[in-house]
């Protein structure tokens, strides 16, 4: 999206904006107003810290999961944020999670590759067998962008009940069963076709649209 002039805490307020209108979607104020944001090292973390904001200000309660706070300015100043805020930050997910009214999986997405490391395989394994809804931003934390879960190991049972793919859908969605969104409202129809995608249509002032695993609107 550099291409288009976006700067990269542009394209994060936008992703992080969309993701809390899912959740505000899904989750609605009176379903519990507790969420706990599971944020990891990178832009995927950076987008719920900002998703974590706006749902401080739509009345909700997060509170951030953050194990390995980056040095860069910009996670620095989006942490800051949240702070002055008064949200919490925690470093015992599972005690977080039991008081839990809703969960904002954060921690790895689109350029995730590899091994899932400590202190995540404990906080994914959490995820996939709690019975609090969770929402995946991206790409559920630990699945393969392309092959979708990994055949064994951390992941390999997690199915978030939601999933807000940024930009457009990735081809892991043919693996996902549960609801469905996108949140790329800023695509240009340059970048659509460069890409090869389409854009859906949004509605009103909505920053998300529901979406079937295949990227048709609901």
């Amino acid at each position: 999206m550099s291409t288009g002039a976006f700067s990269i805490d542009q394209l994060m307020e936008l992703a992080g904006l969309s993701v809390s209108q899912v959740v505000y979607r899904v989750h609605p104020l009176n379903k519990g107003r507790r969420v706990l944001v599971a944020v990891g090292p990178g832009n995927n973390g950076g987008d719920g810290l900002v998703a974590a904001r706006h749902l401080r200000h739509y009345g909700y309660q997060p509170t951030i999961y953050y194990p390995k706070r980056s040095k860069n300015e910009l996670y620095q100043r989006l942490a800051k944020q949240l702070e002055d805020l008064d949200v919490l930050f925690v470093d015992d997910f599972p005690k977080a999670l039991s008081s839990a009214d809703h969960v904002v999986d954060a921690i790895f997405g689109f350029s995730f590759s590899g091994e899932v490391r400590e202190p995540f395989p404990a906080v994914i394994n959490a995820m996939a067998e709690t019975q609090v809804p969770v929402t995946s931003v991206d790409a559920p934390s630990s699945w393969d962008i392309e092959e979708g879960p990994p055949k064994s190991g951390v992941g390999s049972n997690f199915h978030p009940n939601f999933l807000i793919s940024l930009t457009a859908p990735k081809p892991l969605v043919k693996h996902f069963k549960g609801r469905h969104f996108i949140g790329g409202r800023f695509v240009t129809p340059a970048i659509a076709a460069k890409y090869d995608f389409d854009v859906p249509e949004y509605e009103g002032l909505d920053q998300v649209v529901e979406v079937e695993p295949s990227g048709q609107k609901l």
